[in-house]
């Protein structure tokens, strides 16, 4: 994983834990606390949910286009190979010929 992927996740996990220990010290029922802290988990459990898709879309993008990218060289190379080997039967029949 890249640096940059390294950081994103270092941050998203401290203000998890901010907003985690910010919840619960903070001065309310234990009910209401609770209830905000659920509801603040859910919050960061679909962003990271929306994250993970875009990461795994984007990946299979990326995993796309290095497919068609490699049948482009393998097509490339056939075609040229194609065009040796009529190069060389001509040198052959010309060998052949004299």
């Amino acid at each position: 994983m890249s640096s940059r992927g390294n950081s994103f996740f270092a941050f998203l996990f401290g203000a998890l834990t901010g907003g985690v220990l910010g919840v619960l010290f903070a001065p309310d029922k234990g009910t209401n606390t609770r209830d905000k802290l659920t509801y603040q988990l859910d919050k960061y459990k679909k962003k990271l949910e929306d994250i993970i898709e875009d990461l795994v879309e984007g990946a299979e993008m990326v995993d796309n286009q290095a497919k068609s990218d490699g049948e482009k060289i393998v097509k490339d190379a056939k075609t040229k190979a194609e065009k040796l080997l009529d190069d060389v039967n001509g040198l052959i029949d010309q060998i052949k010929t004299k």
